[in-house]
């Protein structure tokens, strides 16, 4: 072998050994991004919760298989692209990212203070919310304070007021709901602000950063919400139960957590490296627009400004790195950030939540007129409108569980056993809890309460014959 031939080897060995790093890169953002199409649809929004209750275990995470897949295949991602970026097909890549995304780049500020506009213009038109749409309010004079938001974005005098003014509907969203709640939305919210301020500034020094803390915001949005798929899976389940095909046919216990980590992850990949962060919003923006068809209207108004942030930072030809850039050029530095931002925010979810409610904060699969979708009067957040009509024969089927239901649960507690006497008061309350359902499913009509009313029958009737072999072992010997 010539050394002419050898060094032609040599640079088609590394052509080779560049130009598959960045497929697999975009590959792998584009799969983590499907497991996400259930996280980016906002739970909320969809089905009913209770944030006062206790969140799940953290063993049980910490113990889960797939949540260390998921993680795993992310640092793969994250380490493939930062190898593929070092190299020089990396900054011929971003280069060539730089050429298609110049129209947008160069009117980007435009693009952005458009669609606020449009956004607060949409929510205007639709009525009675703050910000999105389980931040219900029934003051009218919310709607026209969001108008004139809308239209302050597009002067560099009236920006800072419009700035103010969605600080003003969170903090009286924030009033009429929960802090914990509310912080879904902190980040995003002060994020666009500052935006705001940051753009009508003078001070150049200043107002290079307002791209910044848009995708500061957009990425602390995305990871604190995320952690509901630990804390709350069971949020999830009506949502999966009426839309199967969300989790692609792998079983929900499987696909929550991994979608989870999907969209930590993600967000993760926002504040990390350009190529990093820009194939992480590529990724984002593919799913975000796929979960508009199963969701609807609702979810394509409410993820507007997300989705817009989104397309920005991918459209973003910065290159300098103004926090931690040593720690963020290295790729070791990738598994170790990854790991501290994560203790970070598990270890302020799961304590600000023990802070605000306690260590015991009621069950986690109760419904009740603190879960947002049951409309009471302080907190009218799922209420339709529509008036109540009273159904004389489902009102007669749901009487008729509980008198079923209450004399065997009360004698089946009689037994001095305090386990036995457990396991068979809960047969038939559990049993009460699956006519009910079926009464549900009989009579009733809304698709969210259907989806709860089947989701109770399937729980409920494994949980009835777990109980009913415990019973059957125990009476081989003691009953």
């Amino acid at each position: 072998m010539t050394a002419q031939s050898g060094h032609a080897d040599q640079n088609f060995r590394h052509r080779h050994d560049t130009y598959w790093r960045l497929p697999m890169a975009v590959g792998g953002a584009i799969t983590l991004g499907a497991w996400s199409t259930t996280a980016q649809a906002h739970v909320k929004w969809f089905a009913p919760y209770i944030v006062e209750a206790s969140p799940a275990p953290l063993m049980d995470t910490i113990t889960n298989g797939w949540f260390w897949l998921a993680i795993g295949l992310g640092l793969v991602f994250f380490v493939a692209t930062r190898g593929f970026e070092t190299r020089p097909a990396g900054d011929a890549t971003l280069s060539a990212m730089d050429r298609v995304s110049d129209p947008l780049w160069f009117r980007l500020d435009d693009f952005i203070r458009a669609v606020i506009g449009a956004f607060f213009v949409a929510i205007f038109a639709v009525g009675g919310v703050y910000l999105t749409p389980d931040l219900q309010t029934p003051a009218e004079w919310v709607s026209w304070l969001q108008l004139l938001i809308a239209f302050g974005v597009f002067s560099k005098r009236t920006m800072p007021f419009s700035a103010a003014g969605i600080i003003i509907l969170w903090v009286l969203a924030l009033r009429d709901y929960d802090l914990f709640h509310l912080l879904d939305y902190l980040a995003l919210g002060v994020a666009v602000a500052a935006y705001l301020v940051l753009a009508a500034s003078s001070n150049e020094e200043w107002r290079k950063h307002r791209f910044e803390v848009l995708r500061w915001g957009v990425a602390i949005a995305l990871m604190w919400s995320s952690l509901e798929k630990f804390a709350y899976p069971e949020w999830f389940y009506p949502l999966v139960a009426e839309k199967p095909f969300l989790t692609f046919g792998m079983p929900r216990d499987v696909f929550i957590p991994m979608a989870g980590v999907a969209e930590f992850t993600m967000g993760f990949g926002l504040l990390w490296t350009p190529l990093v962060r820009r194939l992480s919003a590529v990724a984002l923006f593919i799913i975000f627009n796929a979960a508009v068809y199963p969701f609807g209207r609702i979810d394509l108004v409410g993820h507007a400004l997300i989705m817009a942030i989104i397309v920005a930072i991918a459209a973003d030809h910065t290159r300098e790195l103004h926090f931690l850039p040593a720690v963020r050029r290295t790729v070791a530095g990738v598994p170790v950030a990854l790991g501290a931002v994560i203790v970070i925010f598990v270890t302020g979810y799961w304590g600000l939540h023990l802070t605000l409610y306690g260590a015991d904060s009621g069950p986690r699969s109760q419904i009740t007129d603190m879960a947002t979708h049951t409309p009471n009067a302080e907190h009218p957040h799922g209420q339709t409108g529509e008036p109540f009509v009273e159904d004389p024969e489902a009102m007669a089927a749901f009487m008729a569980t509980m008198d079923t239901m209450h004399g065997p649960m009360m004698e089946g507690m009689q037994h001095p056993d305090p386990d036995v006497a457990f396991m068979q008061g809960m047969i038939p309350h559990h049993q009460g809890a699956i006519d009910m359902a079926e009464v549900v499913l009989e009579y009733g009509s809304d698709r969210e309460v259907r989806a709860l009313a089947q989701h109770v029958i399937d729980e409920q009737q494994i949980e009835i014959e777990q109980m009913r072999r415990w019973l059957a072992i125990r009476a081989g010997g003691q009953l």
